[in-house]
């Protein structure tokens, strides 16, 4: 393949016609330009538990048996705090915010629902309305309000929207939820448009909580899916305010000291500009939503970017210390880097793209914007910033700005040269040592990594209940945003949760009709797995319509006949005639309890198991697979621990999946590439041997910092062979071009100078401005600009300290003579591919 006559029409057009080339860039950033007000969000869970069974089983529970406290898209919850909220006043405190809401158009209010309005009709079966439930309540004695409530303490609709803390004889609990129901008119919407993760409910539920702040003199906190979905948005923006311009300042000061130049600056960062308004450009024209894993891809376009950036104006500055013009020093830069910057854009492509793999729409979506985002760069800083660079050194010296030096970063003979070359030192005398070294330690971080864990939770999309006190210190507007969410999630968790521990539930497709129906829910619970709890019968603690079955016989002596008329083996669950069952229970009391557990077609239900608060997500799921086994119709377990979990099994399946194709891929890629080029398919064997040290390293890292996979890190292990096989193959290219002029332990000296400094400066600033992720508001955010960082560092590391080792054992393997040059001139790299590549053919002249 004659790959070359592609690098001799791009460094024509660099050298004879920059002008055309910087109007034709131009052109496309505006074209970009135009999609990004196309650019919409999205945030939350929800999106990574698309298409998965558990999360789809969970869907239709919700629609379908959606309890009256639960948080759906038409329902606010208000959480009060007292020291005792069943008090007189603390009661009217709820049903006065209740009413608040209730008396403005504005907030839609179709119900309203509170342990108080349950202890009003209680005292009171007539008052109906929140007004009428308010009067009663001001004309009960605070002994009669007490009674009220000890008559509901059995109640499951009363003791439901109550604190673990419930003192029956006391009358008191020190926390309540009230529901206000909304009917959304439609046109009625939250957020910002094309904001897929906002929730209809976020302007109703914000404006809800200023009007009880104003008006209500109670601690009670409003709380809906438009709470959350506020903060899930607010955290990005915040994060990126505080990010975006912390990387700007570090990469300016890095750029400055690796340019050294004020229109070389200038340059560079206008090129970063560019990459970045073509990817996001690319993202709105494309219609792909951004979320919250992509805040990490403007600093890997910066990476990347910083790294072309620097090795094209260092190599640059080198040909032009040697006495050639602008012209023919560019032309000799660019017929080199054009083709190591496309064997790094080809393999961080394949690394991003590995992505792909993944069962989880926001990490595939990550890998196309990312890999696309590469490309752009490629061809912004192999192309245009050339050509600029041209354009304006022929100008240069008629414009009145100081050129401060265009001396290249590390120089034979210099102090950072001297510690650059460490790496040659050990290759020229102890290679074998060192390579066997780097696999025994690359073994054992690997292995050591196994026991990194994997997590999936909604706080990892939340901000921390306690912002750090550098960022509150942060002068506006770069100070975040006061976050409620995760506080009061927790203070639920504490307040409401049972101590028994979680739930799983069960979703079941089939004719509940059908004779056997209950008796198979009945059975299901014989002989349970010790995750569950239990009761005295050795039977799992559930609550199902079986159980509401039996509770009503329990009440209604006509009912109980009615269920042992239909009793064929008298366990108290009806085999026979269960339309007729259903049909009484319906018109009983118990009819709205049994309604959020029988589908009013009678095609589904769903039974919810109590777990051990002991048991692990992961064993929790695993007891509720096994449990919906026994059914004899289509069963799936749900519920939010279970489609955590599944999520959380897929992100590491993701990771792995990405890593092994995200290898072999590379591995492909690079033998194929250095055959074509090179006749030497056995070099990109050679170019991988750093990244796997890389990649262990990082691995490692993760379990010891206690860094879990997650929604974030799960596309690290790709990722550092994408980024970090930069480093490698500017190494290894740079030293095949100085091989074929000089001797072998010279060619590697002077590829790790020249090439080391590019990648020293390169490394430091993209470790850093990837680093600064640590001050994003979202921990994990943090935890993946720090991996992200020691990737890099990892791969300049392994780079200058392995790879040169590496080189010197390969180089003995297909050359006779390490002293004298390489006999493999580049323009017969093909004779030499169709002559076999590798072998004897490959050595010295």
């Amino acid at each position: 393949m004659d790959f070359q006559r592609f690098v001799d029409w791009a460094d024509d057009n660099i050298v004879n016609r920059p002008g055309t080339v910087i109007v034709a860039f131009l052109i496309v950033t505006l074209v970009f330009t135009a999609g990004l007000g196309g650019v919409s969000t999205e945030s939350g869970t929800q999106q990574f538990a698309e298409d998965i069974p558990a999360a789809n089983a969970n869907e239709r529970v919700e629609n379908e048996f959606l309890p009256a406290f639960d948080d759906d898209p038409g329902s606010t919850s208000l959480i009060q705090r007292d020291p005792n909220v069943l008090s007189k006043d603390s009661l009217l405190a709820m049903l006065r915010a209740q009413r608040a809401l209730e008396e403005r158009d504005d907030m839609y209010v179709s119900g309203t629902s509170s342990a108080a309005g349950t202890v009003a009709r209680t005292i009171d079966p007539e008052a109906t309305t929140l007004e009428q439930q308010i009067t009663t309540l001001e004309r009960a004695t605070p002994t009669t309000v007490r009674q009220a409530v000890r008559e509901n303490a059995d109640n499951p609709e009363f003791t439901g929207t109550v604190s673990n803390d419930f003192n029956e004889r006391d009358a008191s609990a020190s926390a309540t939820i009230g529901a206000v129901q909304h009917d959304l008119p439609g046109g009625v919407g939250g957020g910002s448009a094309g904001q897929s993760g906002s929730s209809p409910l976020t302007p109703i539920q914000t404006q809800a909580q200023r009007v009880i702040g104003a008006e209500i003199d109670a601690d009670i906190t409003v709380f809906g899916s438009g709470i959350v979905a506020d903060e899930f948005g607010t955290v990005i923006s915040d994060s990126l305010l505080i990010v975006t311009p912390a990387a700007v300042l570090l990469i300016f000061g890095f750029l400055v000291v690796a340019y050294r130049d004020l229109l070389d600056l200038i340059l560079g960062v206008v090129s970063l500009g560019m990459a970045s308004v073509w990817t996001f450009g690319f993202l709105g024209l494309a219609g792909i939503p951004f979320n919250q894993i992509m805040i990490s891809i403007p600093p890997l376009l910066l990476a990347v970017g910083i790294d072309f950036g620097i090795h094209a104006v260092n190599r640059y500055r080198e040909d032009r210390a040697t006495g050639l013009g602008v012209g023919d020093a560019m032309q000799v830069a660019t017929d080199q880097l054009l083709v190591a910057f496309f064997i790094v854009t080809g393999t961080t492509v394949i690394g991003f793209l590995a992505n792909l793999a993944s069962e989880l729409p926001p990490i595939r979506d990550f890998g196309i914007v990312a890999a696309v985002g590469i490309v752009f760069t490629f061809l912004i800083f192999g192309i245009f910033l050339p050509a600029a660079k041209v354009w304006v050194d022929r100008r240069r010296d008629s414009w009145p700005i100081p050129t401060f030096s265009q001396r290249p970063l590390g120089e034979e003979g210099s102090a950072l040269g001297e510690a650059l070359s460490i790496g040659v030192g050990i290759a020229n005398r102890a290679p074998v040592v060192l390579l066997v070294f780097a696999l025994v330690f690359s073994a054992g971080a690997a292995g050591y990594a196994t026991g990194v864990d994997t997590s999936f939770s909604q706080e990892d999309f939340l901000p921390p209940e306690e912002v750090p006190a550098l960022l509150k210190a942060l002068p506006e507007p770069f100070a975040p945003s006061d976050y409620d969410a995760v506080a009061t999630i927790n203070f639920l968790d504490d307040k409401f949760t049972s101590s028994q521990g979680g739930s799983v539930t069960i979703y079941l497709e089939g004719r509940m009709e059908n004779d056997a129906a209950l008796e198979r829910i009945y059975r299901a619970g014989e002989d349970p797995p010790e995750e569950f709890v239990t009761d005295g019968n050795r039977r799992a603690a559930s609550t199902s319509i079986v159980t509401i079955i039996k509770d009503r016989a329990a009440e209604d002596p006509e009912f109980a006949a009615l269920v042992e008329r239909n009793d064929r083996n008298d366990n108290g669950v009806p085999d026979d005639n269960l339309p007729t069952i259903y049909r009484e229970l319906e018109a009983s009391p118990a009819g709205d309890r049994a309604s959020k557990y029988l589908a009013d077609d009678r095609r589904s239900a769903r039974v919810v198991y109590t777990t051990s608060a002991d048991a692990s997500d992961r064993e929790v799921t695993a007891a509720g697979h096994e449990v919906a086994d026994r059914f004899r119709v289509e069963a799936t377990p749900t519920g939010e621990t279970v489609v955590f979990q599944a999520v959380s099994d897929l992100i590491f399946q993701s990771a792995i999946t990405s890593l092994a194709l995200a290898l072999s891929a590379t591995v492909v890629f690079l033998v194929v590439i250095y055959w074509i080029l090179e006749g030497l398919p056995s070099l990109g064997i050679a170019n991988l041997a750093p990244i796997v040290v890389a990649v262990a390293s990082v691995a490692g890292t993760m379990r010891l910092l206690d860094i879990p996979f997650n929604a974030f890190t799960a596309t690290i292990l790709s990722l550092t062979i994408g980024l970090g096989i930069d480093y490698s193959v500017h190494v290894v290219h740079r030293f095949i071009d100085e091989r074929r002029e000089r001797g072998l332990i010279p060619a590697l000296s002077r590829t790790v100078i020249g090439t080391g400094g590019a990648l020293l400066g390169s490394m430091a600033t993209t470790a850093f401005g990837i680093g600064v992720l640590v001050l994003a508001v979202l921990s994990v955010l943090g935890q993946f600009g720090i991996l992200t960082a020691m990737s890099i560092v990892y791969s300049f590391l392994a780079s200058l300290l392995v790879l040169p080792s590496t080189l010197v054992i390969w180089d003995r393997l297909v050359n006779d003579d390490p002293e004298a040059p390489m006999g493999y001139p580049s323009e017969s790299a093909e004779e030499g591919a169709d002559s076999g590549g590798d072998g004897a053919t490959g050595a010295a002249a």
